[in-house]
């Protein structure tokens, strides 16, 4: 299966895309709906905004030692912003969607795209929190896809071909020697919510040739 080539410049477009997309939807909100939990255990949504402004400012900052990104790591930096007033997170994450892209871009490897793509599952799930629309959907959707193409691949997930609603297949993750390709059928929110764990109550799909835990691309 022949796999296309690493565009160094789409996680940088999809974390401007949420940029412009998410930040209002935060500056305009009332307080309250930060303390709200999210599909991340124990995590409100004050807390994972804290996550992802960490994790892109470290990615800027070059702040990238041996295990930064693992769940000690994460929590010790959503600590390290408990007693920040709202605003200052709310500019952070702004800084880190704003600068980040670049620096990634220069990280021939790509191990970082999947942070990007990180970034943009997190903000649906602060949207599923709210009861927003376009949770793990909406003009971010096709790059993320893009991303999560890849990230299936380097994640070790089954090969799987994916119908979406409206039609359109994607091919995910890589072949296994003696096993034939998985399928699914479901909506991007859906196939979103497979690939990164998040819960699947209310949701409808159809997955043959394969269990939900081995298409997940977080551990």
């Amino acid at each position: 299966m022949s796999k296309r080539p690493r565009d160094p410049a789409l996680p940088g477009r999809l974390l401007l895309t949420e940029r412009d997309a998410l930040m209002p939807l935060l500056r305009s909100a009332p307080d309250e709906l930060f303390a709200l939990r999210t599909a991340c255990p124990g995590w409100t949504v004050r807390e994972v905004l804290a996550h992802c402004g960490a994790a892109l400012m470290r990615i800027v900052e070059g702040r990238l030692e041996e295990g930064v990104f693992l769940p000690e790591a994460n929590a010790a930096d959503v600590a390290d912003r408990a007693d920040w007033p709202l605003g200052r997170v709310l500019d952070e994450l702004e800084r880190g969607f704003t600068e980040a892209g670049p620096v990634i871009a220069t990280h021939e490897d790509g191990l970082l795209d999947t942070v990007a793509l990180g970034e943009w599952v997190h903000a649906g799930d602060v949207r599923d929190a709210w009861g927003t629309p376009g949770a793990y959907a909406g003009e971010g959707a096709a790059p993320a896809l893009e991303l999560l193409s890849v990230a299936s691949r380097r994640r070790d997930t089954p090969l799987l071909r994916a119908t979406l609603g409206d039609g359109s297949t994607l091919v995910l993750g890589d072949a296994v020697p003696g096993r034939a390709p998985a399928r699914l059928v479901a909506d991007v929110p859906t196939l979103i919510r497979l690939y990164s764990g998040r819960p699947l109550v209310g949701t409808r799909y159809e997955l043959d040739g394969a269990h939900e835990h081995e298409l997940v691309i977080y551990r």
